[in-house]
């Protein structure tokens, strides 16, 4: 009995399916008042659809959800809200050239008959003040930081009397300061009587802030336990049903330079200076992977090498060719392969076929061209043999790409680019995102290429991903490499200091 009136919601024997393909087999999931409950699972394996459902975006097929004991069904998210459920989205879902203030308002029942900014600020930094948060009500939204905009979709929901909060992915974007400051945020929540459902593929983070875990697979529940002894090994075995090896083997480095970077200045797409000054060397047959906080000139340096953007100054060389200026089509015939940051936008067209995605840097190659046709089997053929070697789960070549998951999207970059890296790949936040099998598979398919002689410029804002991927290290803080680091000489902290932009002690 006392463990029943301790439940926020509980669901029973809960089902769903899509098109005939059963996403949720009679799963149970119980969240206790005032928890932190981590939510794991594969791409696929049903979290997202389980948390849709209790948040009033699908209907379930079968089973039941109780919220404080009482039997619910949700026709609609608001319905859910009203009954204390809440959910904040990986993309996050607000007007971005609308202040807080009026972001926070929009729908909400407590939202002023008369409306003024006054009036919406006021009431803005109540609930503010309620809930414990804050950020500037009279800024516009497209002006604040990741951080600063998921603080405003917390605030959304919070305001409108959740007392269940789904987090989707919530630092998947984040720097790991913002990631820091998210969590004070949640066990202030939890301390207050709230129950916060975490999901996320960062099992370190998923142990330092869950009290308790459930794993689903394949849409069935695997199990649930206490967080308290739990090891990201052990997570990554129930997630996946298989003992995954996450160690990489390194050896020194000693191939030729591959890419020279010599003084390369370059401006950001606001027009202000991202590099200053940048002198890089990768070698072939190694992973040079660059650490540091999001927004310090990472992306930047990925498109001036690519050449998606262009220097200001200095100079960029490929295998003794210099590239300083080219284009996109001239660097990736020298054997540059490019998985980008973001693999929507820049990496792929969702509303193109996954066939016509996969053939996109190979179209003009004779095997699928004849100079003025493409070679319709061939092409076929072509997509079906990348599609099989990167693992990627489509229902169909032809389907659009943008309704993949986004973890099949990225196997689909990642491969599509990899087979053009003859001589330099470049990755920027390969694994952003994926879960365990997939951030394996990509990080396996990028330790390929560099055994295979090609050199690996790999960019990352996880720095357990670093450390275990690269060969070197190069730091980078405010577009300036802070310092160099060989393999033998990896230090956590000393790193970590050179990313928050402290000198004290950097390697020569």
């Amino acid at each position: 009995m006392g463990e029943s009136i301790n439940l926020a919601v509980e669901a029973k024997g809960i089902s769903k399916s899509f098109g005939g393909v059963l996403a949720l087999d009679n799963v149970n999931l119980e969240l206790r008042k005032g928890e932190v409950h981590a939510l794991l699972g594969e791409n696929g394996a049903g979290k997202t659809t389980l948390s849709n459902i209790l948040a009033g975006l699908y209907r379930a097929d079968g089973g039941t959800v109780l919220v404080d004991g009482a039997e619910r069904e949700f026709h609609s998210p608001s319905q859910a809200i009203e009954a204390g459920i809440g959910m904040v989205h990986q993309h996050f879902r607000l007007v971005p050239p609308m202040t807080v203030a009026e972001n926070l308002h929009l729908g909400s029942p407590d939202t002023p008959a008369i409306v003024s900014q006054k009036k919406l600020v006021a009431s803005a930094r109540r609930m503010m003040d309620e809930i414990g948060l804050e950020v500037d009500p009279t800024a516009r939204v497209w002006q604040l930081s990741v951080g600063e905009q998921q603080r405003v979709e917390i605030l959304r929901v919070l305001a409108r009397g959740a007392k269940v909060l789904i987090l989707d992915e919530p630092t998947a974007v984040l720097t790991a300061q913002e990631a820091k400051d998210l969590f004070v945020v949640i066990r202030r929540l939890v301390a207050g009587g709230r129950t916060v459902v975490f999901i996320s593929h960062k099992l370190n983070e998923v142990i330092e802030i869950s009290d308790r875990i459930t794993v689903l697979r394949g849409g069935k529940h695997v199990v649930t336990r206490d967080a308290a002894g739990a090891t990201p090994r052990e997570l990554a075995r129930l997630m996946t049903g298989e003992e995954l090896d996450n160690s990489v083997e390194h050896r020194t480095v000693d191939g030729s330079v591959v890419l020279d970077l010599i003084d390369v200045f370059a401006r950001n797409h606001r027009g202000i200076e991202a590099l200053h000054g940048v002198n890089l060397q990768v070698r072939s047959g190694e992973i040079l992977g660059i650490a540091g906080v999001s927004g310090n000139g990472q992306t930047e340096l990925s498109e001036v090498v690519t050449g998606l953007r262009r220097t200001q100054s200095g100079s960029i060389s490929i295998a003794g060719t210099d590239v300083t200026g080219g284009t996109t089509r001239s660097i990736a015939e020298l054997g540059v392969g490019h998985i980008p940051e973001d693999r929507i936008g820049v990496g792929m067209a969702g509303s193109a076929s996954v066939k016509d995605n996969a053939i996109l840097r190979h179209y003009r190659s004779s095997e699928l061209s004849s100079g003025t046709r493409l070679k319709r089997g061939s092409v076929i053929d072509f997509a079906k043999r990348l599609v099989a070697a990167g693992r990627v789960q489509t229902r169909s070549i032809n389907m659009p790409a943008g309704q993949m998951s986004g973890g099949n999207q990225q196997r689909l970059v990642a491969k599509r680019e990899s087979m053009i890296a003859d001589r330099l790949l470049v990755a920027a936040h390969p694994t952003r995102g994926l879960d365990v099998l997939a951030t394996k598979e990509v990080q396996s398919a990028i330790v390929e290429r560099r055994d295979n002689g090609c050199a690996v410029l790999m960019i990352s804002d996880d720095l357990d991903e670093v450390m275990l991927m690269s060969d070197r290290i190069a730091v980078m803080y405010e577009g300036r490499v802070m310092g160099i680091f060989d393999r033998s000489q990896f230090d956590r902290e000393r790193i970590g200091m050179l990313m928050g932009g402290q000198v004290e002690g950097a390697p020569s």
